[in-house]
């Protein structure tokens, strides 16, 4: 049984305002990560590259409207599907450097040196079930194929649903106790660590319903009524996204660095790590 790409008429105008948006934001992420060397934020890039390619693609797409070619798909499925990975990846990492800067290894459930490890390693997971699964769609020529693709991306996404509420398990958690008995390093610390757990917070609740959004849309299938309507993707998918990197670029986790040098020349991308001491 054959099947049509789109259950709708893609919109051109969309897509090109949110390949603009995706493209400005990148840039001043590019532009903040270079101005202040964190080589951390190099996943948290490549999303904002994932959602402005994707989103390119979905307008080459919009533009062939009705006769669509296949890779322009494909590369807006995996790379529109895959960018919020590598947003919960880095946001994995910024908590990792919170509990580090303020000595809370005590407070938290995990250490902070390990947090990092464990979480990116689920989010890795997720990634590559998600690809698998969107790969299998891309290249599906059936509908048993199509459903088999989505499949294997709802347990991706699962996999990062229940990696993401731990994570928030963990981080509220942490944000108590630290609030209820303070370490001397948190009380003496020249960032307001309590605003970018908030931040923290906002941006998982984004990540997190896009998450649920995604996980109800491959259960109904290409003919339920989400991949039905392209609104309720821009709406639950890519604008809160955007939200995601618009929030880091206004309170850029170079802040939380304030008053820090690293006392070593190694830097973490995904597993190494950085010891920091607080400038007199």
């Amino acid at each position: 049984m054959a099947y049509t790409l789109y259950n709708y008429t893609p919109s051109l105008a969309a897509a090109v305002v949110f390949v603009l948006l995706f493209f400005t934001l990148t840039v001043g992420h590019i532009f903040l990560a270079c101005k202040h060397k964190l080589k951390f934020l190099i996943a948290f890039i490549i999303g904002g590259v994932f959602e402005a390619v994707g989103y390119g693609a979905r307008a080459v797409n919009a533009h062939e409207a009705p006769s669509y070619s296949t890779m322009p798909y494909a590369l807006q499925s995996l790379f529109i599907l895959l960018a919020p990975s590598l947003f919960a990846a880095s946001i994995y990492m910024i908590l990792g450097r919170i509990i580090r800067l303020t000595d809370g290894d005590s407070r938290s459930m995990v250490r902070g040196t390990r947090l990092t490890k464990i979480f990116v390693s689920g989010d890795v997971l997720s990634f590559f079930v998600q690809s698998g699964g969107g790969a299998i769609m891309s290249s599906a020529k059936t509908a048993s194929k199509l459903k088999l693709g989505e499949d294997v991306i709802i347990v991706g996404l699962i996999i990062q649903i229940i990696f993401f509420g731990f994570f928030v398990a963990v981080s509220v958690i942490f944000h108590q106790r630290m609030s209820n008995n303070p370490t001397s390093a948190a009380m003496g610390s020249s960032f307001d660590w309590v605003r970018y757990m908030r931040v923290l917070y906002f941006a998982s609740a984004l990540i997190m319903v896009r998450c649920l959004y995604r996980v109800i849309e491959y259960i109904q299938g290409s003919t339920g009524f989400l991949q039905s309507h392209e609104y309720l993707a821009y709406i639950f998918d890519a604008c809160l996204m955007m939200f995601v990197m618009g929030v880091f670029v206004i309170f850029h986790p170079s802040q939380i660095f304030a008053g820090y040098q690293v006392k070593s020349d190694e830097t973490e991308l995904i597993y190494g790590r950085h010891d920091y001491v607080q400038q007199a």
